[in-house]
């Protein structure tokens, strides 16, 4: 592939240990990290505007959409697993 983009992907573990460290700390955090721009959102009291939620969930999330995204979402609350989600859809396999 003479065009190809060489790019490092993480593993998920890894990702999911950081996250999982930054929501320990219950902390707003932004910046990069393996190489993506990432950021982590805490839980808020707030109701989401538009939403049957009774609270902001925390998140986090890592990439860039339609190249390589992942997100974790505490939308059960804060001591529950979060909810995953992946686009790799911009990834020949």
């Amino acid at each position: 592939m003479p065009n190809a983009l060489r790019i490092s992907i993480p593993s998920l573990d890894e990702v999911r240990s950081f996250a999982n460290h930054l929501h320990t700390t219950n902390k707003h955090w932004q910046g990069e990290i393996f190489g993506w721009s990432a950021e982590y959102s805490p839980e808020s009291h707030r109701k989401p505007v538009g939403s049957k939620m009774t609270f902001t969930p925390a998140e986090f999330w890592i990439g860039e959409s339609g190249i390589w995204f992942f997100s974790l979402m505490w939308e059960h609350g804060k001591d529950k697993e979060p909810v995953e989600f992946l686009d790799d859809r911009g990834f020949v396999k």
